[in-house]
């Protein structure tokens, strides 16, 4: 099998360069999915028969529940590729992903209190979904402490890939949460094995937002990847190639 593609990843100019070319085709898309899925679930979709038009937060509040599984992961992922092949770029990633995180984890948070206190009467229960992402909230904020506490960047690096990787035990537990414990928390409806329980008028709209926010992750994630690329390699040669240009 070949690597090579593999190895130019490692490459700052490389995935600097790759950067700029690809987030255009993340960003239009991404705009395009959102802006499509919340004309439908605001406007379009019809109210639920229990929870009537309150039930519309769900197409903001999921794909940030969503994204904030998703985006810990991909910084998981990315800070044990860095501490296991020692890629800087890998790290650089990783560190993009948690403001990023960090900022689902919070509106999945709030809009999940939003929907809560006129459907439960309150705006905060210690639910096991409801605590465990709240856990996950201070998993982000502490990667990005523990990065900004530390000056010396390489241990700035391993430290906070460490503290991504042993958190990563928190994302089954906020995805079984709802069946592993007694939950008040909906269980799943969209993301399970049986067919979906929401009809398509209702379903087709999250879907949309699902897909959006999925490519506004992307997009957001590459243009700070350029950033903190530039920032780390402020003193190579190819940097001032690029401001020049």
């Amino acid at each position: 099998m070949d690597w090579t593609w593999f190895h130019r990843l490692a490459s700052p100019p490389h995935v600097y360069a790759l950067a700029v070319r690809l987030t255009p085709w993340f960003a239009w898309p991404a705009a395009l999915c959102i802006a499509a899925g919340l004309w439908s679930g605001l406007v379009l979709a019809p109210p639920d028969y229990q929870q009537g038009d309150g039930f519309r937060i769900l197409y903001v509040h999921a794909p940030s529940a969503w994204m904030s599984l998703m985006v810990y992961v991909t910084m998981a992922t990315a800070a044990a590729v860095g501490l296991i092949w020692r890629m800087k770029v890998a790290h650089a990633v990783a560190a993009s992903c948690a403001p990023i995180g960090a900022s689902f984890t919070f509106a999945a948070l709030v809009t999940g209190a939003l929907w809560g206190q006129p459907m439960w009467g309150t705006y905060w229960q210690w639910d096991p979904r409801l605590t465990s992402e709240l856990v996950l909230l201070f998993l982000y904020l502490g990667y990005m402490g523990l990065r900004a506490g530390i000056e010396d960047p390489q241990r700035a690096d391993r430290a906070s890939a460490v503290l991504a990787v042993v958190g990563v035990v928190n994302v089954p537990i906020i995805h079984y949460s709802v069946t592993w414990w007694n939950s008040l928390h909906q269980a799943p409806s969209v993301m399970r094995l049986a067919k979906p329980a929401m009809p398509f008028a209702m379903l087709a709209p999250l879907l949309l937002m699902l897909l959006g926010f999925t490519l506004l992750f992307a997009a957001l994630l590459l243009t700070r990847l350029r950033a903190e690329v530039l920032a780390r390699e402020r003193a190579a040669s190819w940097i001032r190639e690029v401001v020049s240009v």
